[in-house]
Protein backbone atom coordinates (compact mmCIF):
# COMPACT_ATOMS: atom_id res chain seq x y z
CA UNK A 1 0.00 0.00 0.00
CA UNK A 2 3.31 2.07 0.24
CA UNK A 3 4.09 2.14 -3.07
CA UNK A 4 0.19 3.22 -4.23
CA UNK A 5 0.01 5.97 -1.93
CA UNK A 6 3.51 7.21 -2.84
CA UNK A 7 1.93 7.26 -6.48
CA UNK A 8 -1.56 8.65 -5.37
CA UNK A 9 0.71 11.20 -3.95
CA UNK A 10 2.94 12.03 -6.65
CA UNK A 11 0.22 12.18 -8.96
CA UNK A 12 -1.61 14.44 -6.63
CA UNK A 13 1.58 17.13 -6.96
CA UNK A 14 2.00 16.52 -10.37
CA UNK A 15 -1.56 17.71 -11.37
CA UNK A 16 -1.02 20.49 -8.55
CA UNK A 17 1.78 21.60 -10.23
CA UNK A 18 0.84 21.59 -13.79
CA UNK A 19 -2.19 23.38 -12.82
CA UNK A 20 -1.17 25.97 -10.92
CA UNK A 21 1.22 26.70 -14.38
CA UNK A 22 -1.83 26.65 -16.43
CA UNK A 23 -3.72 28.78 -14.49
CA UNK A 24 -0.82 31.21 -14.12
CA UNK A 25 -0.35 31.42 -17.71
CA UNK A 26 -3.50 33.25 -18.97
CA UNK A 27 -2.84 35.53 -15.77
CA UNK A 28 0.47 36.62 -17.43
CA UNK A 29 -1.03 36.95 -20.96
CA UNK A 30 -3.44 39.22 -19.34
CA UNK A 31 -0.55 41.20 -17.44
CA UNK A 32 1.33 41.74 -20.77
CA UNK A 33 -1.52 42.74 -22.35
CA UNK A 34 -2.35 45.08 -20.04
CA UNK A 35 1.19 46.26 -20.08
CA UNK A 36 0.64 46.82 -24.00
CA UNK A 37 -2.43 48.84 -22.99
CA UNK A 38 -0.58 50.47 -20.88
CA UNK A 39 2.79 51.18 -23.02
CA UNK A 40 0.68 52.43 -26.10
CA UNK A 41 0.11 55.34 -24.12
CA UNK A 42 3.74 56.48 -23.42
CA UNK A 43 6.37 57.77 -25.74
CA UNK A 44 9.88 56.46 -25.77
CA UNK A 45 12.17 58.79 -24.29
CA UNK A 46 15.11 58.15 -26.18
CA UNK A 47 14.14 60.60 -28.88
CA UNK A 48 12.99 58.86 -31.50
CA UNK A 49 9.42 59.81 -31.39
CA UNK A 50 8.03 56.69 -31.33
CA UNK A 51 5.48 55.30 -29.07
CA UNK A 52 7.40 52.82 -26.07
CA UNK A 53 5.44 49.68 -27.51
CA UNK A 54 6.53 49.94 -30.87
CA UNK A 55 9.96 51.28 -30.57
CA UNK A 56 12.13 49.94 -32.76
CA UNK A 57 15.77 51.42 -32.04
CA UNK A 58 18.19 48.13 -31.75
CA UNK A 59 19.63 48.15 -28.51
CA UNK A 60 17.51 50.88 -27.40
CA UNK A 61 18.17 50.59 -23.48
CA UNK A 62 15.39 53.95 -22.48
CA UNK A 63 12.47 51.76 -23.79
CA UNK A 64 14.16 48.45 -22.70
CA UNK A 65 14.51 49.72 -19.13
CA UNK A 66 11.07 51.43 -19.51
CA UNK A 67 8.98 48.44 -20.67
CA UNK A 68 10.69 46.80 -18.04
CA UNK A 69 9.84 49.37 -15.26
CA UNK A 70 6.41 49.22 -16.65
CA UNK A 71 6.21 45.29 -16.45
CA UNK A 72 7.18 45.78 -12.96
CA UNK A 73 4.11 47.97 -11.88
CA UNK A 74 1.76 45.47 -14.09
CA UNK A 75 2.83 42.66 -11.96
CA UNK A 76 2.80 44.44 -8.58
CA UNK A 77 -0.75 45.27 -9.26
CA UNK A 78 -0.49 48.98 -9.80
CA UNK A 79 -3.20 50.79 -11.50
CA UNK A 80 -3.10 52.44 -14.50
CA UNK A 81 -3.44 56.05 -13.19
CA UNK A 82 -0.16 54.77 -10.67
CA UNK A 83 1.48 53.85 -13.29
CA UNK A 84 0.88 56.91 -15.29
CA UNK A 85 1.92 59.50 -12.00
CA UNK A 86 4.87 57.32 -11.79
CA UNK A 87 6.05 58.15 -15.62
CA UNK A 88 4.73 61.77 -15.63
CA UNK A 89 6.89 62.06 -11.98
CA UNK A 90 10.18 60.34 -13.56
CA UNK A 91 9.91 61.90 -17.14
CA UNK A 92 7.64 64.94 -17.42
CA UNK A 93 4.60 65.30 -19.57
CA UNK A 94 6.19 64.77 -22.74
CA UNK A 95 6.24 60.83 -21.92
CA UNK A 96 2.42 61.11 -22.72
CA UNK A 97 1.67 59.71 -26.54
CA UNK A 98 -1.59 61.19 -26.59
CA UNK A 99 -1.50 64.60 -24.60
CA UNK A 100 -4.58 64.53 -21.45
CA UNK A 101 -8.00 66.36 -22.51
CA UNK A 102 -8.21 68.34 -19.19
CA UNK A 103 -6.48 71.68 -18.32
CA UNK A 104 -4.65 74.17 -21.25
CA UNK A 105 -4.64 70.95 -23.01
CA UNK A 106 -8.46 71.05 -23.29
CA UNK A 107 -8.67 74.39 -24.66
CA UNK A 108 -5.40 73.16 -27.37
CA UNK A 109 -7.96 70.18 -28.46
CA UNK A 110 -11.01 72.16 -28.69
CA UNK A 111 -9.25 75.07 -30.88
CA UNK A 112 -9.74 73.67 -34.55
CA UNK A 113 -13.20 73.26 -34.05
CA UNK A 114 -13.58 76.66 -32.58
CA UNK A 115 -11.26 78.67 -35.36
CA UNK A 116 -13.06 75.94 -38.30
CA UNK A 117 -16.57 77.61 -36.92
CA UNK A 118 -15.08 81.29 -36.66
CA UNK A 119 -13.66 80.72 -40.36
CA UNK A 120 -17.27 79.55 -41.14
CA UNK A 121 -18.96 82.32 -39.82
CA UNK A 122 -16.80 84.77 -41.24
CA UNK A 123 -17.21 83.66 -44.71
CA UNK A 124 -20.57 83.68 -44.49
CA UNK A 125 -20.82 87.30 -43.17
CA UNK A 126 -18.30 88.30 -46.13
CA UNK A 127 -20.87 86.65 -48.46
CA UNK A 128 -23.61 87.84 -47.11
CA UNK A 129 -22.44 91.47 -47.19
CA UNK A 130 -21.57 90.78 -51.05
CA UNK A 131 -24.98 89.44 -51.89
CA UNK A 132 -26.19 92.86 -49.89
CA UNK A 133 -23.94 95.18 -51.77
CA UNK A 134 -25.14 93.59 -55.20
CA UNK A 135 -28.80 94.49 -54.67
CA UNK A 136 -28.41 98.25 -54.31
CA UNK A 137 -30.56 99.77 -56.94
CA UNK A 138 -28.35 100.84 -60.02
CA UNK A 139 -28.56 104.66 -60.89
CA UNK A 140 -29.86 105.59 -64.03
CA UNK A 141 -26.61 106.38 -65.51
CA UNK A 142 -25.21 102.62 -65.31
CA UNK A 143 -22.75 102.19 -62.47
CA UNK A 144 -23.02 104.00 -59.65
CA UNK A 145 -21.40 107.73 -59.31
CA UNK A 146 -20.80 108.23 -62.73
CA UNK A 147 -22.25 110.62 -65.05
CA UNK A 148 -23.47 109.76 -68.74
CA UNK A 149 -21.12 112.39 -70.23
CA UNK A 150 -18.00 110.55 -68.53
CA UNK A 151 -19.48 107.26 -69.37
CA UNK A 152 -19.47 108.38 -73.22
CA UNK A 153 -16.29 110.10 -72.89
CA UNK A 154 -14.69 106.58 -71.56
CA UNK A 155 -16.73 104.42 -74.49
CA UNK A 156 -15.14 107.14 -77.07
CA UNK A 157 -11.52 106.90 -75.74
CA UNK A 158 -11.82 102.93 -75.39
CA UNK A 159 -13.21 102.61 -79.11
CA UNK A 160 -10.25 105.26 -80.20
CA UNK A 161 -7.76 103.12 -78.14
CA UNK A 162 -8.91 99.66 -79.71
CA UNK A 163 -8.71 100.71 -83.46
CA UNK A 164 -6.02 98.93 -85.08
Amino acid sequence: MTKQRAAALFLVVALSSSSAALFSLPVQAQQTDRAKHIGGKFMCMCSCNQVLTQCNHVGCTVSTSMLKELDTAVARGDSETEITSAFVQEFGTKVYAEPPKSGLSLLAWSLPTIYLLLGTLLVIFVIWRWRSRAALPAVAGGAAGISPQDLENARRRVAQETED
